[in-house]
């Protein structure tokens, strides 16, 4: 057993995929209807092994889950960075909002945004 996919709810498909594609640098993998929405997926440039599910949250618990987590400060997921304070920076260039700046977070430095559609994620680099 492997872990290959991993979801997270978006408040609009086609922002989250421009975000994610063009903002986060991102490659778009899949993108095919399914009943009144897309399975749509993105992965990192140079691998396609793992998945990320960019879910509608249409359904009322996944819409609430999504406003709780925003609400209290909380990411929904968590990406690694090999130089987070360089990332940090060219994400700024490119207009994302920072809620936590670099942040030195025991073995690790953490930093958090908002990726427009509904979420806060997470970025992380280990401490050498």
């Amino acid at each position: 057993m492997r872990i290959k996919l991993v979801s997270i709810f978006v408040d609009d498909q086609d922002k989250a995929l421009r975000f994610y594609t063009d903002v986060l640098g991102f490659k778009k993998k899949q993108d095919f209807p399914v009943g009144g929405a897309r399975w749509i997926t993105v992965v990192s440039e140079g691998t396609d092994d793992l998945e990320l599910v960019l879910e509608p949250n249409g359904h009322p618990a996944a819409s609430a889950y999504q406003s709780a987590l925003m609400k209290d400060g909380i990411p929904c997921t968590a990406f690694e960075s090999s130089d987070i304070r360089a990332e940090v920076q060219q994400l700024k260039e490119r207009g994302v909002i920072f809620k936590v700046e670099p942040t030195n977070a025991g073995t690790v430095t953490i930093a958090i945004f908002s990726d427009t559609c509904g979420n806060l994620i997470q970025i992380y680099e280990h401490k050498k």
